[in-house]
């Protein structure tokens, strides 16, 4: 294919090969500072560097603000859930091809993509999320990464049988979709926090309670088009400040019912450092009815 125009970032040259136009599924190209369809529809790079693929009256649920993504970012980059981050780079580096596409569906600010990029040298990622202010950090989070708005209860923007793993964190899960654009031997992997995770913090900060029956439920989605194939524990302590607490209530779902005030005061009143438990499964699903793993020939 051509050479990009100026402004489209070098991880576009591949993932034009796995993207399509929202509006009428054909192939996209650079134009400039946009992507266009042979229809002539067209869409803006933001001067961030993500595309704006979330357009055409499509409309997105509520998306994280930008206090939420600033939390996030804040609490990631001191370094609380770098066990997650490694555990899920080890995983990817064994499910993904050398020169693999990784689909982070709901990937906020590119954290973790960017992990499992680090772990698979040649791989190129694919980050959605419905938020401009994650997705302003998920373009610049790795060089190898791409970025753009969407709406992951609507169907992708992608290809079928285009994406070699597709990554799953704290976000929604669209089964249907997860299946459709996964390669036969490609691979879904999910993380979900169990029922001990921030458990010493929950009671006190009004923060969501985490259902019991979280991984049945997920079965419940992913089932006749996935095959769960292995699930991993992970769970430490973490010694963390009041301003690690804050971002910690903030960054998450929490923040759309708690005032934050309010969240101010519970937080200042716990003390420092608190000993909090982070919890997570790893889960590795591969589609139903595939007919060969990653690197079987």
């Amino acid at each position: 294919m051509p050479e990009p125009a100026a402004g489209v970032r070098t991880p576009w040259i591949r993932l034009l090969d796995v993207v399509r136009c929202p509006l009428c599924g054909q192939r996209l190209a650079p134009e400039g500072r946009t992507l266009r369809c042979p229809q002539r529809h067209t869409f803006d790079t933001a001067k961030q560097g993500y595309v704006g693929l979330l357009g055409g009256g499509k409309r997105a649920a509520p998306a994280d603000s930008a206090d939420m993504v600033r939390a996030r970012a804040d609490f990631l980059d001191a370094g609380h859930y770098a066990p997650l981050a490694t555990a899920l780079a080890d995983t990817a580096r064994e499910l993904c091809p050398a020169r693999g596409t990784v689909l982070d569906a709901g990937a906020g600010t590119g954290h973790y993509l960017a992990a499992v990029l680090d772990a698979v040298p040649e791989a190129v990622g694919l980050g959605l999320d419905a938020s401009v202010y994650a997705l302003r950090r998920a373009a610049r989070a790795h060089d190898r990464a791409g970025a753009a708005s969407w709406d992951v209860w609507q169907p992708f923007p992608l290809r079928d049988a285009a994406v070699d793993l597709v990554l799953n964190v704290f976000a929604p899960r669209n089964g249907a979709e997860f299946r459709r654009v996964l390669r036969p031997s490609g691979a879904l992997l999910v993380v979900t926090p169990t029922v001990r995770h921030l458990g010493e913090l929950r009671g006190e900060l009004g923060l969501l309670e985490i259902d019991p029956a979280k991984e049945e439920r997920l079965q419940r989605t992913l089932e006749d088009r996935f095959v769960p194939e292995s699930s991993t524990q992970l769970e430490y302590a973490m010694r963390l400040s009041v301003q690690d607490i804050e971002n910690l209530a903030l960054m998450g779902p929490a923040a759309h019912h708690l005032d934050a005030g309010e969240l101010r005061e519970r937080v200042a009143a716990l003390g420092e450092p608190r000993a909090v438990t982070a919890s997570f499964t790893l889960s590795v699903h591969r589609p139903a009815g595939r007919s060969a793993r990653a690197g079987d020939s």
